[in-house]
């Protein structure tokens, strides 16, 4: 048979329904297939590229926290508290080196990069172990932290260019896998250090920043100190949820449930309020010992414009808490977010500040409304403490601080641990390349027991 005959073959056979029906099918299951094979190729794509981006952006906080960590080592004054924050930018440096070896970069891109963070990793292991026997910083040590802090700035800076263009899908990582990036290469040159063994070391969880304020998320105690008061019935703290918004104001309580799981057991409660929107309730948790309030939110929209300043919201909280039976209560730090501030308020017994005994004021910025609270710490730790006179005086303790901080305040404070436990110290606030930190020197023992970074952004006071 010809080929020509072979072809009207073919077409009087594709005339028949059956056939026409078994060849549309085979073109269907063909498309299905292919289109499975586009999307199973797309989601697998899309996966890679979570997995970078999750390297990418741990790599990024893995590097900020060595350049704080580097300017927290010239601020100690203190062997002992020199050698734990090297120890900690060892592991964040090489926390950061093992997420930069994930990304889709040729190995030569990296290699500066690589080598700038063993190098600090380095240096920072060789002083812990030198603190650790007693020895502070050498004048040139100093000179290459400072060095090393001044790279790590500058890399610092070129990342988060790159998240951006990343964030903002200017960059692709396909592109950056094909040619690479010079931002890699902007690392140190021509430094000299010794090299180190690198060693196993059990790498552990890393609170990296305390968004509002210092020791604002410490442990509580296991069983709450500043818990007072008889144990009430449902109806009885009810009575207390009135209390606190003020009875004119509410139109209805309704009991929501309770909660008996944590040391502080509580009853939870929906509060509706006169010529208000039905929408616009507050949730609140009033404490089943004492009908204390643990913590409410009032949900209502936030007007756009701001009316309150935050001093104005600081005297405002203030007032709100002595009018419900929280004396002597400082504003320390705050958060300012979708024209609402959250503000920080601990205890001060005398001129003592009490951290563990802190308190959170949300205000509502558009009329200076209080929409949240939340006072865990403070019932959790509050009592009257039998405070003495602290062994050091204020300038024996200031000696204890590194001479190139300018101090600007000091205070005495008590700060919690992280073992459940407090100590009493004094608080100095200074300055050091143009950074704002706090030190803290034990009043009994001159010994400098933390440091901490304070960010000053435009929407409120940071602290590392």
């Amino acid at each position: 048979m010809s080929i020509r005959e072979k072809l009207l073959d073919f077409k009087r056979r594709l005339s028949d329904r059956k056939m026409y029906s078994i060849v549309v099918v085979a073109i269907a299951a063909v498309a299905m297939w292919g289109f499975y094979q586009y999307k199973h190729a797309a989601d697998l794509r899309q996966e890679l590229d979570n997995q970078y981006n999750r390297a990418f952006y741990e790599m990024v906080g893995y590097v900020n926290n060595v350049e704080v960590l580097l300017l927290k080592s010239l601020i100690s004054n203190s062997p002992e508290k020199t050698a734990q924050t090297m120890q900690e930018a060892w592991r964040q440096s090489n926390l950061a080196q093992s997420n930069l070896g994930q990304l889709p970069i040729t190995p030569d891109v990296l290699a500066n990069t690589s080598k700038f963070l063993t190098q600090v990793g380095n240096l920072a292991y060789s002083i812990n172990n030198q603190n650790m026997s007693g020895k502070g910083l050498t004048e040139e040590q100093y000179k290459l932290i400072e060095q090393l802090h001044g790279f790590s700035v500058s890399l610092e800076q070129s990342l988060n260019d790159l998240q951006n263009q990343l964030s903002a899908g200017r960059i692709k990582w396909g592109e950056l896998a094909n040619k690479g990036t010079p931002l890699f290469q902007k690392t140190s040159q021509n430094l000299q250090m010794e090299q180190f063994e690198n060693i196993d070391k059990t790498f552990q969880d890393y609170p990296t920043l305390i968004y509002d304020g210092p020791f604002s998320d410490h442990m509580t105690m296991s069983e709450p100190k500043g818990l007072t008061g008889n144990e009430m019935n449902p109806e009885e703290a009810k009575q207390k949820v009135m209390e606190f918004f003020g009875k004119d104001r509410v139109s209805a309580v309704e009991d929501t449930g309770r909660n008996d799981a944590t040391t502080i057991k509580t009853y939870s409660y929906r509060v509706k309020f006169n010529n208000v929107p039905e929408d616009q309730t507050a949730t609140v948790d009033v404490t089943q010992k004492g009908g204390h309030v643990l913590w409410m939110l009032y949900n209502r929209p936030i007007g756009a414009e701001e009316t309150i300043n935050i001093d104005q919201a600081k005297e405002l909280g203030k007032k709100f808490l002595e009018e419900h039976g929280y004396k002597n209560m400082v504003d320390t730090y705050y958060l300012k977010e979708d024209n609402t501030a959250v503000i920080n308020y601990a205890y001060k017994q005398g001129d003592v500040v009490v951290y563990p005994d802190l308190i959170k004021v949300k205000i509502a910025l558009d009329n200076g409304e209080i929409i949240g609270f939340e006072s865990k710490g403070y019932l959790s730790n509050h009592i009257e403490r039998n405070i003495p006179d602290p062994k050091l005086t204020s300038e024996e303790a200031r000696s204890k601080i590194s001479s190139r901080m300018e101090v600007l305040s000091s205070g005495l404070a008590i700060i919690p641990t992280d073992y459940k436990t407090e100590l009493y110290t004094y608080e100095f606030k200074g300055k050091l390349n143009d950074k704002d930190f706090l030190v803290y020197i034990n009043a009994e023992t001159g010994k400098e027991e933390n440091i901490l970074m304070i960010i000053d952004t435009p929407n409120g006071v940071l602290t590392m």
